[in-house]
Order: C-alpha cells, then structure tokens, then sequence
C-alpha cells in the first residue's frame, strides 16, 4: 500500500536542521499526496523520497507510517468526502489567516538557509543571470534576496509562480522589489501577495493607493485599523480611506458608517457627508447605543442627522445619549 505522509501541524519547525531537499519535500506534501506523487512532483526516485521521508519522520515532522496509513476507501465511500475535509491541512488561504502553515514556515526557513549559505555569497551579476534561470529549490531562495535587481531576473523567470511572488511581497524589503511583483497582475490581483504586501513595512505609499484605491470602504477601514500590518501602512490606508470617503456614493457611506457602528468617523474627523448620505442616514431607526455615541460625537453630523437622532426611542429613554445631542455643535 503506498504511503502518503502527512506533516504533523503542532510542532515548531523553524529551529529543525532541514536541508533544502527536505524543507522543498515537507512543502510538498498536503496529507492527499502518496510517495509516487511525490516522486512525480519532485522529479526523483521513490526509493530517494523514502529516505527523505524516513529522515522527517525522525525528526518529529511527519508522522510514521504506522499512524498515516489507513485502509483505502472507495470513491463512493459516504466517509470518504468527509474524512478527506478533515485531514486536509488548512491552507489559510479561504479564511484568509495571517499565520503560515507549518508546511509554509518550514519552507520559507529552509529557503532563507539555503540563500544564506549557498547563494548570498555569489556576486551580484550571478545571482542576476541565475535567478532567471533557476528551478527548486534555488527558485524559491532567491525570493530572499535583498537586491531588487535579483528579484527583478526571478519574477522574469517562467518558472516563477505565485509561490514565490508571496514569498517576495512577504519577506523582501525594498520598494522596488515589491513594485516589481505587483507590476504583473495575476500576482498583484492574488489575495496571498497582497496580504504579504500590507504586512511589509517596506511597501511603497504610491503602491499601496494603486492596489488598493478601487477597493471598498469597508475594505480599506480594515486595511486602516488591521494590527498586523506595520504603522506606516495604517497611516498610508487611513489617508486613502478619507480620500475615498469624499468620492463615493452615499449608499457606500452608510453602509461603512453603520457596519462599523460609528467607529469609522473617528478617521473622518473634518469629512462632512452630502444631502444624499443625510437622507440615507436619515431614514433608519437606531437602536444601537454605541451607534448613536459615535454620531453624536461627530462634530460633521449634519442638523436634519441630529434632529432626526433625538426622536429615536432609545435616545428618549436615555439622558446621557439626549445630553450629548443637545451639546452637539449642529443641535437646533
């Protein structure tokens, strides 16, 4: 019966000594994929699969044999579909996780390592001819060079896919590296390269409003307020979120103002809202407290919002909301 490891997702692999083999074959393998597919994937013999696997299962990485297999199940097996869904390891990719995968972080260790020690030596002119050129797992180290002209030659190979335009939008640090992935737009248009991108502190602002202008409101108030993306591109998202706000229709406005429950119009302070977006906001009833702490704190809310916001039912039933309407600057 033919083996199909699975890595073992509990344990930390960016400490293990893995060699570029290994760490390419560990990235490889998605608890679906026997030793012959591996081979095939891989271009080697099974028999030099088996021992690299051997050497994995040593470490603690995949799980032995014994643990792994389990008597096949025929296609038309009714436990078959779900027991597939369940040992599928999570991509991270539909629920769009930040964190990477153990399969992911012990590639993108074995990678680094392999530049380190094999490639960052090599001068610049060959690292350049030889990116352009490169299969794995030289392909993937050079994502970590920090040359952009090293980055430019990668992106230009035909090898060079989306695996290795995360792992520049990721992990590389100059703008003109990541201006290079970008300027391709399967890559640009790939929600792994842009979630690399707006956690890298080296992406460019004029990147980040081409990329990110057409985008939702609501989008870019995440964008704008997200804890894992670094300062200055929280502050580049919250220009452009104020910039978009002033274009947009009304309906986008409203829609921000009462998904957030206000919280947006803490970046908009300044930002007034024309007739249409009034008489949108106008129109609802609010039961919602912090909702109508929000609006009342906003020194734009316009008269008719106010008026319309002190006949609510919750703001009669509450001194302190009726306080702060009365106070506001636009109360008649």
């Amino acid at each position: 019966m033919a083996w199909t490891p699975i890595p073992r997702a509990d344990l930390d692999l960016l400490g293990l000594p893995l060699d570029a083999q290994q760490g390419y074959l560990l990235s490889r393998l998605d608890g679906a994929t026997d030793v012959t597919g591996l081979a095939q994937v891989m271009g080697l013999p099974s028999e030099q699969i088996e021992a690299l696997l051997g050497d994995l299962v040593a470490m603690g990485v995949v799980s032995p044999v014994a643990s792994a297999e389990q008597p096949a199940r025929r296609p038309d097996d009714p436990e078959s579909e779900t027991d597939a869904e369940a040992e599928t390891p999570d991509s991270g990719e539909a629920d769009g996780a930040d964190r990477e995968t153990p399969a992911e972080a012990a590639r993108t260790t074995t990678h680094r390592k392999l530049f380190e020690t094999s490639l960052h030596a090599l001068s610049l002119d060959v690292r350049v001819a030889r990116a352009r050129s490169a299969e794995e797992p030289e392909l993937s180290a050079f994502c970590f060079d920090p040359m952009p002209g090293v980055i430019q030659s990668l992106l230009e190979n035909p090898r060079a896919g989306l695996d290795q335009a995360r792992l520049v939008a990721r992990h590389h640090r100059t703008p003109a590296g990541l201006e290079a992935v970008a300027t391709r737009v399967a890559f640009a248009n790939d929600a792994g390269v842009r979630r690399g991108l707006i956690q890298n502190p080296q992406l460019p602002t004029g990147l980040l409003r081409r990329l990110w202008s057409a985008r939702r409101l609501a989008e870019l108030y995440l964008l704008a307020t997200s804890r894992d993306s670094p300062e200055q591109t929280r502050h580049g998202a919250r220009d452009l979120l104020r910039s978009a706000f002033v274009q947009r229709v009304g309906e986008e406005r409203v829609e921000l103002i009462l998904n957030t429950e206000g919280r947006c119009l803490a970046l908009l302070a300044g930002l007034t809202i024309d007739g249409r977006t009034t008489a949108l906001l106008c129109r609802r009833t609010y039961v919602s407290t912090l909702l109508i702490q929000n609006l009342a704190r906003w020194s734009a809310a316009p008269p008719q919002l106010i008026a319309h916001l002190r006949k609510q039912d919750a703001v009669r039933r509450n001194a302190q909301l009726r306080m702060m309407l009365e106070r506001h600057p636009n109360a008649g």
